[in-house]
């Protein structure tokens, strides 16, 4: 007897689990998933925490290459450079690296295993994003709660947000867990405070999204939809004034289509759906949109 899909979400925005999606070696496991990112050739990023922190998919889940082997102390976020290149950020060992596609080391942002003091780059960064004119937005979240934009080539230009004790006032976070910059926008997942918090790009603040839980992760598409993971087991999928489209998960379960944990989020060219997991759920999962 032929197993029932699992559907999820609403409207335009409903989607089907793709059961078992990405094939790893015999052997093999993600451990915790911290970030996904998918190119513009529809190559899927898994920036996990095992032994193979990078590692490449096709959209088919068949695995197309490894790297950074060596590189990463604690994975944490990913994203794409105007050229293509990855960038990834590891709040283990304080540092942004710079990557080609297949693994070569272009630049270091911060110094390795030293945490930086009094609000300078970096204590435990998080993630990473790039403006249209190149330069590099991080967020620096655990230790330091602040933004730092830099230049194409890694010279600092200025940072912005509240240092040690947190308030929760405009502008000020509470662990700025990712970051994402779209045209001229700057979005901040302000994981503790359950808010995204968007800025200017110099960092100017504009408008606040609440209702969230955790969020970790903001990714937003060509057409402009948002979508976010929360930590306490939920992804929303927003439109550009914070409206929820779309939404699933709550509880904490690893039951297909479910969440444990959701830690990193995007689309590919289809639509379809890509969520990494962390704590207990160590996975990720496609969801192949059918709205």
């Amino acid at each position: 007897m032929a197993s029932t899909a699992v559907r999820l979400g609403n409207g335009k925005f409903t989607y089907e689990l793709v059961p078992n999606w990405a094939k790893l070696p015999a052997g093999w496991q993600f451990k915790q998933v911290a970030g996904v990112a998918v190119s513009d050739k529809d190559e899927v990023y898994v920036f996990n925490r095992s032994e193979h922190p990078v590692i490449v998919f096709d959209r088919d889940g068949n695995m197309l290459r490894t790297w950074g082997e060596g590189h990463f102390k604690s994975a944490h976020g990913i994203c794409f450079g105007r050229d293509g290149s990855v960038w990834l950020a590891d709040n283990g060992d304080h540092t942004v690296k710079h990557f080609t596609v297949d693994g070569k080391l272009l630049l270091t942002l911060g110094t390795k295993d030293k945490e930086g003091s009094d609000g300078e780059p970096f204590n435990k960064p998080t993630d990473v994003s790039v403006a249209p004119n190149g330069d590099v937005y991080v967020s620096d979240g655990y230790g330091n709660h602040r933004v730092h934009v830099f230049t194409p080539d890694g010279k600092l230009k200025f940072s912005w947000g509240q240092k040690g004790p947190v308030a929760v006032g405009e502008g000020d976070f509470n662990l700025p867990h990712n970051i994402w910059v779209n045209k001229d926008r700057v979005y901040v997942a302000d994981r503790e405070n359950h808010r995204v918090q968007i800025f200017d790009l110099q960092g100017k603040h504009l408008e606040t999204w609440t209702d969230f839980i955790q969020p970790t992760d903001i990714y937003i598409d060509k057409r402009g939809i948002a979508y976010v993971a929360e930590l306490r087991n939920r992804i929303s999928i927003c439109d550009l004034n914070g409206k929820v489209l779309s939404r699933w998960g709550r509880f904490a379960t690893k039951e297909p289509g479910m969440f444990f944990a959701p830690h990193g989020i995007w689309t590919d060219s289809r639509g379809d759906l890509y969520i990494g997991e962390v704590l207990e759920g160590q996975r990720i999962q496609k969801f192949r949109r059918v709205g």
